[in-house]
């Protein structure tokens, strides 16, 4: 029987993992790595040379882990589990990124179209020297897009700050053809393997 802990630090910016816990009734509080005026918190999220797909989401979830179990230390919060995530796709095995910009953004879509990729997801939880992983590996077949199709999506705005240049739960869901995995590992918590790592540290969950 695992020690219960009654609190859970989320170490992540994106307002869809908040929504995902709160979906499955996990309270959380926000333990935000980038806001701090210390250097040197930032995780390195270019992927390494001979690093595989697999290797980098896992390297990165887990950076970020120690990265923010390090500044539960530095701010001197009492000390409970943290969560970290990382999402990436992967196309003929090579890693697409956030896009930097609307011009880079509209390439990785002329790539994804008409093909089928793959969307990992790690997600981790850290509690002094014990750190835990899963792993979601989902595929997606996209449907074939023509240029106006890519620009008119670029407007939304949605490609901004997202792998791959997409984001399933908005306007891009109509370009899925297929889906095998999971969903909730695409938008980029996945919800099944969530809840068992939680369970790990004693953290319930419905």
């Amino acid at each position: 029987m695992g020690i219960s802990h009654p609190r859970l630090y989320l170490a992540s910016q994106s307002p869809r993992r908040r929504e995902l816990l709160k979906q499955i009734g996990v309270h959380y509080e926000m333990l935000m790595l980038r806001n701090d005026l210390r250097r040197g918190m930032d995780v390195n999220e270019d992927d390494l040379p001979g690093e595989t797909p697999q290797d980098y989401v896992s390297r990165v979830c887990r950076d970020k882990a120690c990265a923010a179990w390090k500044m539960l230390g530095l701010r001197k919060l009492p000390p409970c589990p943290v969560l970290t995530a990382d999402t990436t796709v992967i196309l003929d095995n090579h890693i697409l990124g956030k896009p930097r910009d609307q011009q880079q953004a509209a390439e990785y879509l002329q790539r994804l179209s008409g093909k089928q990729h793959q969307v990992l997801t790690a997600v981790g939880i850290i509690f002094e020297d014990r750190y835990e992983q899963r792993l979601s590996v989902s595929t997606i077949l996209f449907a074939r897009l023509d240029e106006e199709r890519i620009r008119r999506y670029l407007l939304s705005g949605e490609a901004h700050d997202k792998a791959g240049a997409y984001a399933i739960q908005g306007q891009a869901g109509a370009f899925v053809e297929r889906l095998e995995g999971s969903f909730s590992g695409v938008v980029g918590l996945p919800l099944f393997e969530t809840a068992e790592l939680l369970k790990t540290f004693g953290i319930a969950t419905p």
